[in-house]
């Protein structure tokens, strides 16, 4: 048991705290020897899940290991500029721009194209687009690849068997439910994952806070589904409604950002949300031509969000309830 190291991907959302509350209780039982927690910082989080974390860190887990992580894409970038000097002018030409215009568009991307410090930011701007469901690189890219670089890979150097805990349950997608308890690495000797709580219902993920007198992520109470980004690219129309009335100040930053992406992007845009389906659903024109980030972007989602169903007309009653902010309105039943 000495030889074998227990690692667990603590995220400040629901499932990976009760999945760290499970795993403490085996460690204070002698079940397990060694476990580690580790935050990967996406740079997309909003405040109050970082004060989780760090009240989890401090308050709750302070006689557990803990290390948090951030990707880094500075090589990729710098590699991401030599390229664009070398090809960009002659391939935007080719596409039909002017010398002039392929030009600015290069000197654009040259100009934005350097390391901000924040992991998110720094992947889209080396991508030169957003993630998307169909193209859904940020958790490889912000989670697994720098906690597998920065601590699964020396454990495995360390420890003869290491376990990667995860905090997935069958009932979240057809897809995890089709996942194993015990999953064997097929190539890394030694590597396991391991997922104790696939069985469990979000019931259970929520009296385990209970049972060790541990509040959930303030963000739950505040409407919102997940926690692990904010927004997340899966981020449905109500939750969308939420945050906007909520944290206006993340939709501003979003906006931010796809102003930066489409500066490093090659077609010269990029939204946050699939541009596409924003303007099938607000019934705006498809082309590449008609399609802006100050047209399609995160307002335009958010003027979306808004609508009654079918999405056509403003919901009067969301409209409303804009400056009627509840202290609590909970999609998990944490208000009573």
């Amino acid at each position: 048991m000495e030889d074998t190291q227990h690692i667990l991907s603590l995220s400040g959302g629901k499932d990976s705290t009760a999945l760290a509350l499970l795993g403490r209780e085996e460690l204070e039982a002698n079940e397990i020897a060694n476990l580690m927690l580790v935050f990967a910082d996406t740079g997309n989080e909003h405040q109050d899940t970082y004060d989780y974390v760090d009240y989890l860190q401090n308050k709750v887990f302070k006689s557990v290991p803990f290390k948090t992580v951030k990707a880094d894409f500075s090589v990729q970038m710098g590699k991401k500029r030599a390229f664009i000097q070398e090809h960009w002018k002659e391939d935007l030409v080719a596409a039909g721009l002017s010398e002039a215009e392929a030009e600015d568009r290069v000197a654009k991307a040259l100009n934005i194209l350097r390391p901000t410090g924040n992991p998110f930011l720094d992947l889209c701007l080396w991508k030169g687009r957003f993630p998307s469901t169909r193209r859904r690189f940020c958790s490889e890219e912000l989670k697994h690849k720098p906690i597998d670089k920065q601590v699964i890979e020396p454990a495995l150097e360390e420890y003869d068997d290491v376990f990667s805990w995860q905090g997935v349950r069958a009932d979240e997608s057809p897809s995890r439910a089709k996942l194993a308890e015990f999953e064997e690495h097929p190539t890394r000797w030694g590597l396991t994952t391991f997922r104790p709580i696939l069985s469990w219902n979000v019931d259970r993920v929520f009296d385990m806070h209970r049972k060790h007198g541990v509040k959930p992520n303030p963000l739950y109470k505040q409407g919102m589904k997940r926690v692990g980004c904010m927004p997340c690219i899966h981020c449905g129309k109500k939750e969308m409604r939420e945050i906007a009335r909520r944290f206006p100040e993340e939709v501003k930053r979003i906006s931010e950002w796809e102003a930066m992406v489409s500066d490093a992007a090659k077609r010269g845009v990029s939204t946050f949300m699939d541009a596409r389906v924003t303007a099938k659903l607000l019934n705006t024109g498809t082309s590449v031509d008609e399609i802006h980030h100050t047209t399609h972007g995160i307002h335009a989602y958010v003027d979306w969000a808004k609508t009654s169903h079918g999405g056509k007309q403003i919901d009067l009653i969301a409209v409303a309830e804009q400056d009627d902010i509840p202290l609590c309105s909970s999609l998990y039943g944490l208000c009573e």
